[in-house]
């Protein structure tokens, strides 16, 4: 490194220093039991604009202390969604700040005698909530939930408010990072929003509002993890409860596993101020990932009961308090210098990169489309996708789990450049609630801290050292990645990894249309990295461009057949890696095509320091015909020619791997099997 290197880092290492860490409360996914009740929001909710060069103006005349028509027309927009594609109007497509929505909503005379929470899937970025005028929580993350209690502002047994403030606006101090300048437009100047990050930056209420109610004493939170020791499923829980320890001990948790059939399998009881132990079930079935067991996906129901201490007759002596019912999968995870295992097993993952992205609704949560996509995933044979690059909703991780697929959990860091102390505390605030709200979800294997930060630069080292550390703290369960897009002599981030994923675009960004440069490249980037490291590496993105329909013989880019013959140039490179032992994962960038803004920005570099920075090379300026088009699937899920390809080879490697059965209709019908096509005697 060097003498001024070294002062440097040293530098850099004393400015990131440990803060004082936020520590997320509760956040349960809201389910009715018979304790608790709940009633969604969503629906058509009134909405209105703020004035770019005035975004305060509705704080400052308190637009939230009254209905929002009452002080600007507003439009319907329905929750969820984004709101950027649902009008004809550019304005609201484009718009850089505020937000506003409000509805009315009945509360019944019956909870008043419970507690009454709200609770956001997900808000686009930065957010406040008020009921009836009174302002009950503020939250700065998109993609990760909030919720509050607002027993004591709502008005039982009759008509209520809530209004929302939404911010768009990125900054260098916020997950993602972004720039606002002011350019000159015809007629004055407007503010414009840059970042770096290729996908569209859509914003509002994207997933469910809720309203939930608990009992008095209620149940704040769960907390799981599971152990295989022979044929039994050792499940460990942890139950918090809303009262402080001292008066907790007066409480016990009876916690009841049951299998798909519903028959009771393992029962605890845990009291005393530390509600946890730990259940049994005999002859367990483990959470297997798709293609890996007949019965992939298995997941057991889990009864927590919160109620009062019982006598030595084990009669109960208080009341039942509260009940609460989750999913739970048995597994293991273990992972070293070369490999990665699932219950004793390795795993070679076949996934993709993705996006919650589709028409219309933006980013909003739909189950139609996620039913359409989870489908998608199981009959081209994958069995993991990364959540690029974002925490995905709650309901898809709901249905990884039932699926078997495996997930890289991704914080919402994306192309971090501009690293500061601010930046990293809230890096980690994301990274703690991202981890609060997934950690007991089987299908969530790997944490991702980012995506192509520029980690050459001297402070990342320091900074992704003390975010991984960090992660660990957390979650000592799972391997720590990122997605690094920064060459392997540059980077400073992959020593503070436990599994190294890379990017690369061979024969797109780098070389492109050079389909004979593709697979050396791609060897020997990946044993680069593992002969400096030792760890496990997966190439977590590569991919081209294509507009569906488009076919060109010899192969070129943008077409169909280019695609295609990317892919199976990187086949070659992956069974080269994979008989080495240490290559454990391939991911195609994209499942399906996605948005992104109409163009980039410029970045001032000669052409050589582009060639020479991958990171670089990337961000010249271009304009997107429609978005990104790298999906297999196109934007309204259907298959392009690379569909099919990928299809036979998740498949083949399934079959070769995990011992699974190929789909009849994996390959057409040509010829009877041993009919020699073609031959001719000279």
């Amino acid at each position: 490194m060097g003498a001024i290197g070294y002062m440097v880092n040293t530098v850099f290492g004393a400015m990131f220093t440990n803060g004082t860490e936020s520590s997320t409360v509760g956040l349960l996914y809201p389910v009715e039991s018979e304790t608790r009740e709940a009633k969604k929001l969503d629906g058509m909710w009134n909405f209105v604009r703020s004035d770019s060069s005035n975004p305060s103006q509705g704080l400052r005349e308190k637009w939230f202390s009254d209905d929002l028509a009452k002080f600007r027309p507003t439009i319907g927009m329905p929750v969820p969604s984004s709101y950027n594609d649902v009008t004809e109007d550019a304005s609201i497509r484009d718009h850089v700040g505020t937000v506003w929505y409000d509805r009315r909503f009945f509360v019944p005379k019956s909870w008043q005698l419970q507690r009454v929470f709200v609770r956001f899937g997900s808000v686009h970025y930065d957010s406040i909530v008020w009921i009836n005028g009174q302002q009950v929580l503020k939250h700065e993350f998109g993609h990760l939930p909030f919720e509050a209690d607002i027993s004591q502002v709502l008005e039982y047994g009759k008509e209520n408010r809530i209004t929302v403030l939404c911010d768009n606006v990125l900054l260098q101090v916020t997950v993602p990072q972004g720039k606002i300048v002011n350019s000159p437009v015809d007629g004055g100047v407007e503010l414009v929003q840059t970042y770096t990050f290729d996908f569209f930056n859509y914003a509002g209420i994207h997933r469910s509002v809720e309203l939930y109610t608990v009992p008095q004493v209620f149940i704040r939170d769960v907390v799981v993890n599971t152990d295989l020791v022979g044929d039994e499923g050792h499940i460990y829980y942890t139950v918090e409860s809303s009262l402080n320890s001292s008066i907790a001990a007066d409480l016990q948790a009876t916690v009841k596993i049951l299998d798909k059939a519903g028959t009771v399998v393992g029962v605890d009881t845990a009291t005393g101020a530390e509600l946890k132990g730990v259940v049994i079930v005999k002859n367990v079935k483990p959470w297997w990932p798709y293609l890996m067991h007949e019965e992939y996906g298995y997941m057991y129901s889990m009864e927590v009961t919160l109620e009062g201490k019982s006598n030595e007759a084990s009669e109960p002596v208080g009341e039942i308090f509260d009940v609460y019912r989750m999913k739970v999968g048995v597994r293991t995870l273990e992972w070293n210098n070369t490999s990665f295992l699932i219950n004793g097993q390795p795993i070679y993952f076949r996934g993709f990169g993705r996006h919650e992205d589709s028409d219309i609704r933006g980013k909003g949560l739909d189950y139609a489309l996620l039913t359409k996509d989870f489908n998608l995933l199981k009959w081209v044979g994958a069995n993991a996708y990364r959540t690029s690059h974002y925490p995905y909703s709650e309901e898809s991780m709901q249905f990884a789990d039932e699926h078997g697929i495996m997930i890289i959990d991704e914080c919402p860091s994306v192309d971090t450049e501009n690293y500061s102390q601010i930046l990293l505390e809230k890096h980690k605030a994301s990274i703690e609630q991202l981890i609060h709200r997934d950690r007991n979800h089987p299908s969530v294997v790997m944490w991702s801290i980012a995506n192509e930060p520029r980690t050459g630069q001297f402070a990342a080292d320091a900074y992704f050292e003390a975010v991984a550390k960090y992660t660990r703290a957390l979650d000592p369960s799972r391997p720590v990645t990122a997605a690094i897009a920064v060459g392997v002599n540059d980077d400073r981030a992959a020593k503070h990894l436990d599994i190294v994923s890379f990017n690369r675009y061979n024969g797109w960004y780098q070389n492109a249309g050079k389909l004979n440069m593709i697979t050396n490249r791609v060897v020997e980037e990946a044993k680069a990295w593992n002969e400096k490291h030792n760890k496990p590496v997966l190439m977590s993105e590569y991919g081209a461009d294509t507009m569906e329909g488009l076919h060109m013989l010899p192969a070129y880019i943008w077409s169909e057949d280019y695609q295609s013959q990317v892919f199976s140039r990187h086949f070659r490179a992956f069974d080269d890696l994979r008989r080495q032992q240490f290559f454990i994962g391939e991911f195609v960038w994209n499942f399906a095509d996605f948005k992104t803004a109409q163009s980039k920005p410029r970045l001032r570099h000669s052409q050589q320091d582009a060639e020479d920075n991958p990171i670089l090379l990337r961000l010249t300026a271009y304009t997107r015909v429609g978005g990104n088009k790298k999906g297999i699937f196109t934007r309204n899920r259907q298959p392009k020619a690379a569909a099919y390809l990928l299809r036979q080879r998740y498949h083949a490697l399934a079959q070769e791997l995990d011992k699974s059965t190929l789909p009849g209709d994996l390959f057409l019908y040509t010829a009877p099997d041993g009919t020699e096509v073609g031959k001719s005697e000279l």
